[in-house]
């Protein structure tokens, strides 16, 4: 399937890691930002058609009941396939580092930020879960501003399996909760992790938790107690990769 990317940085991350799945490139009438100038340049070195001076003409979106322009650049690209669990972990032994899985986050947003921040810290590989998550849709490519197409990925029914998987390759289980009695900043260095963050409402699944070998929070120091889920996991990756 393909997407229709706004985000230039999303755009021109594909051109660099996919050029063959970027479909074409259009531009509205004016003078591009230097970001999609960027784009455009690349593009023309693949042979990527370009389609300039669209017209912007409103179009209503059925979801929220109001107009948009469509006048705006934009790309189409097609979706990035991601890769078997056993993919994901087959050189987690000889590659120690650090890896995420997303259970049951539905927040597009949320999933996208994660993966741009996946990418910054050097994450291995991220397990989203199939049913009851948020789809890898354009919102999510432009939110994550290129850290899907540099992140592996993967997309199991089932994260119980997926978990034991990454377990017989020799990543321990690493949960996220508020509830947690053991601050990250106790979880041990000297091995590698799954950090599992739960759904923005619930949290982990009680089988989910069950699974993890750890659990682990982030201890407030002001008075708000809780983060958004996101924002969180963003603070976890930077503690999980800081050096020892």
């Amino acid at each position: 399937m393909s997407l229709v990317l706004k985000n230039p940085h999303s755009v021109l991350a594909a051109l660099k890691c996919r050029p063959h799945d970027v479909v074409d490139i259009r531009l509205p009438a004016g003078k591009p930002s230097p970001a999609w100038n960027e784009v455009i340049e690349l593009a023309r070195q693949h042979q990527i058609p370009i389609r300039t001076n669209l017209a912007e003409e409103p179009r209503r979106n059925a979801k929220e009941g109001k107009f948009e322009r469509t006048g705006a650049a934009q790309a189409t690209v097609r979706e990035r396939n991601g890769l078997l669990v056993e993919e994901l972990f087959a050189e987690a032994s000889a590659s120690p580092g650090l890896w995420l899985a997303l259970d049951c986050l539905q927040d597009p947003h949320n999933v996208g930020a994660l993966f741009r921040t996946a990418s910054f810290y050097g994450i291995k590989g991220i397990i989203l879960t199939r049913d009851r998550s948020a789809p890898l849709t354009a919102t999510v490519y432009d939110v994550a501003a290129g850290g899907l197409e540099y992140v592996p990925f993967g997309e199991p029914t089932n994260m119980a399996r997926a978990m034991n998987i990454a377990k017989a390759a020799g990543v321990w289980l690493l949960g996220a909760s508020e509830h947690a009695e053991q601050d990250v900043s106790q979880i041990p260095r000297d091995r590698s992790w799954m950090l599992i963050l739960g759904n923005e409402e619930l949290g982990l699944r009680r089988l989910t938790l069950e699974k993890c070998d750890q659990v682990c929070k982030l201890t407030a120091r002001g008075d708000v107690p809780s983060l958004n889920v996101s924002v969180a996991g963003g603070i976890l990756m930077a503690e999980l990769t800081r050096a020892v």
